[in-house]
């Protein structure tokens, strides 16, 4: 028992000097940082999960969700369902110096679990109250339409997670409560799809899956040791929408028609996610479904910080996928070490640098979302200063540019020249 104990510690050990000596080679952190928002009151308004997008004519476009008790002091309207009865609301922001200064717009938008991206010729966000909703910019991010009802039926959640458009075709994952009794993380995700260039604001231009329900499939892994929940249950949240081009990938589709999903996992272990499928089938209709992999199937998967949010974009010039995703630093749940990590296949993943790392326990950089800019990456992060309440309840939002990104692929272990 001794010796395995010694040989896990000892690994552990290299492990981590092997990421201090990534770290160090590449002199430090390898991305920037300036406030985008900061709010009015850390206490009690805590800045949410971030998105970002490239609009149009080069303007870069943010979105802040405002959440906890004391958004009554915000003007104008909230969600009539948010983190705390106050309500939440998504704040506009705006760079057209790509990214240099930011200025804040007019537009108070009441809804939560924003997910902001760009189709044919507007902007969109999805997000919730409760209800399904969506909203839709016409002039780059400046203002934004009254919030249209996808779904009536309660009770929704997500974070700001990659959109797919392809070939025409827009692919995002909502995710739905299994049911009101479930304790967190009790929800399954939903496929939605629509044409890239309809109005998505009218929900008879999607099309939505049925529910996937996780929790057999998470109950019948328990006897593998995966998963090991003390408190609370098992579930999977937060998934990202993934589509594979290389045709030597195991998961690739030669017909357009499916996207890999890749979600977080509340399993006991750090890094630790799940992988599925989402498929539009021969009659039309979408469905979340299990992944087929060498011999049989797959769920859980080896995904750096899937403990907690992450995100994935591919990198067409070079083929890989860029993930986004927290450090874990000695805690589980660790939310102040932001990191990014490459892989060619979203199975085998090389650690790149960390990003940002929060100057205190409780000031964190996490639940970022990012977007590729030329030979940047630009990065959004849910973030904390010395006035951050908690990790979980951050004050600011913090804007990082990792400059010349592809310079970070390993081309050689170091000394083997």
């Amino acid at each position: 028992m001794r010796k395995s104990l010694y040989i896990i510690a000892l690994v552990s050990a290299f492990a981590i000097l092997s990421i201090a000596g990534c770290s160090e080679r590449r002199g430090g952190l390898v991305g920037t940082e300036s406030v985008i928002a900061s709010s009015p009151k850390p206490d009690s308004v805590y800045l949410y999960t971030p998105g970002i997008v490239e609009g149009f004519d080069g303007r870069l476009v943010v979105s802040v969700d405002f959440g906890g008790p004391g958004t009554y002091i915000l003007d104008g309207p909230k969600s009539d369902f948010g983190d705390y009865k106050a309500g939440n609301q998504i704040r506009i922001y705006l760079s057209d110096d790509n990214g240099k200064t930011w200025r804040e717009t007019p537009s108070r938008i009441p809804m939560m679990h924003e997910i902001l991206f760009k189709a044919g010729k507007s902007l969109y966000m999805v997000g919730h109250s409760g209800r399904l909703l969506v909203t839709r910019s016409d002039d780059n991010g400046e203002t934004w339409s009254e919030p249209s009802v996808l779904c009536l039926e309660p009770r929704w959640h997500q974070s700001c997670t990659p959109v797919d458009i392809h070939d025409g075709k827009v692919t995002l994952v909502y995710e739905k409560w299994v049911s009101d009794g479930h304790k967190w993380p009790g929800v399954g995700p939903v496929l939605m799809r629509a044409d890239e260039n309809a109005d998505l604001t009218d929900p008879s231009n999607w099309k939505f899956s049925e529910l996937y329900n996780p929790d057999e499939d998470m109950e019948a892994a328990r006897p593998s040791g995966i998963p090991v929940v003390p408190e609370g249950q098992p579930g999977l949240l937060e998934t990202n929408v993934v589509r594979v081009f290389d045709e030597n990938n195991p998961f690739y589709d030669p017909t357009g028609k499916s996207v890999v999903l890749m979600m977080r996992a509340n399993t006991g272990f750090p890094d630790i996610g799940v992988m599925m499928k989402g498929v539009e089938k021969e009659d039309g209709s979408l469905a979340v479904e299990k992944l087929q992999y060498k011999s049989g199937e797959m769920y859980f998967a080896h995904i750096p910080g899937a403990d907690l949010k992450f995100y994935v974009v591919h990198d067409p010039q070079t083929g890989l996928y860029w993930l986004l995703h927290s450090q874990i630093d000695g805690i589980m749940n660790g939310r102040r070490r932001l990191a990014l990590s490459y892989s060619p296949d979203l199975l085998h993943w090389t650690f790149a640098g960390l990003v940002a790392v929060g100057p205190t326990d409780h000031s964190a950089r996490h639940y970022a979302t990012m977007i590729i800019h030329g030979d940047d990456l630009l990065i959004v992060s849910r973030s904390g200063d010395e006035n951050a309440r908690t990790a979980h309840d951050g004050d600011i939002v913090t804007f990082h540019r990792v400059r010349n990104f592809r310079k970070l692929i390993y081309t050689s272990l170091p000394g083997s020249e």
